[in-house]
């Protein structure tokens, strides 16, 4: 793993998610947990198949990290077993087996996403938010001023009634600032969290002009000096 700086505050698409990792390595899995709790997940480490078997059946997890060469119960026959249960937890494979061979077999068995062992600390934390995209629960809808953000419909519904539909990168792009009202986000982290492909950080700003154009003017606010953060609505 090839380490870099990172936003404990910035770097949890939900809050409290609880992640599970099963990863036998003595010192990648404890580094694991303290990256993961640094970014605002709750995780627990298994240290070998069988272990994380046992707790993905008897826990509940919003995302699991499974390494592929474990003792007690292989990664892919551990995966196997959970989908066979009912287990539709999403999972992302974090292996050093890296072949086009390697991540097809690991998808096809159930995997929603596949990274190779060395890894960047922000490409594995930017993947497990994609992971996290489709959670519910508390955190499914948001306030943004006066009307309400349904996460999962991607829709504000205003305090008249009326139903405004975001695409996807305007909806990921206000979640990011809807749940942190009060913090102000430069372009830089925002093109981070929200736009990780993207070329330049002038998409942001056409992204923030598209949210205000559907929005209203005052529904993001501009910090001189800074970026963005949530406005008024």
């Amino acid at each position: 793993m090839r380490a870099c700086d990172s936003d404990p505050m910035t770097d949890a698409a939900l809050p409290a998610a609880r992640v599970l990792v099963v990863e036998d390595d003595r010192e990648l899995g404890p580094l694991l947990l303290r990256l993961f709790r640094g970014a605002g997940y709750e995780p627990d480490l298994a240290p070998d198949g069988q272990a994380g078997l046992h707790l993905a059946l008897t826990r509940r997890y919003d995302a699991m990290i499974l390494d592929r060469g474990l003792p007690a119960i292989e990664g892919l026959d551990l995966l196997g077993r959970l989908r066979r249960s009912g287990v539709t937890v999403p999972v992302l494979v974090l292996t050093a087996l890296g072949t086009v061979a390697d991540r097809v077999t690991g998808l096809d068995s159930g995997a929603e996403d596949y990274l190779v062992k060395p890894f960047e600390v922000d490409e594995l934390l930017a993947r497990v938010r994609v992971l996290l995209r489709g959670r519910t629960g508390a955190g499914e809808r948001l306030a943004v001023g006066a009307a309400t953000f349904d996460l999962i419909a991607r829709t504000v519904t205003g305090p008249d009634g009326s139903v405004t539909a975001l695409s996807g990168r305007e909806s990921d792009l206000l979640r990011l600032l809807a749940q942190h009202p009060a913090q102000a986000f430069t372009r830089e982290q925002i093109v981070t969290q929200v736009f990780p492909d993207a070329a330049s950080v002038a998409l942001v700003d056409t992204y923030v002009h598209y949210l205000r154009r559907k929005l209203g003017v005052t529904a993001i606010a501009t910090v001189r000096g800074v970026g963005y953060r949530l406005g008024h609505g």
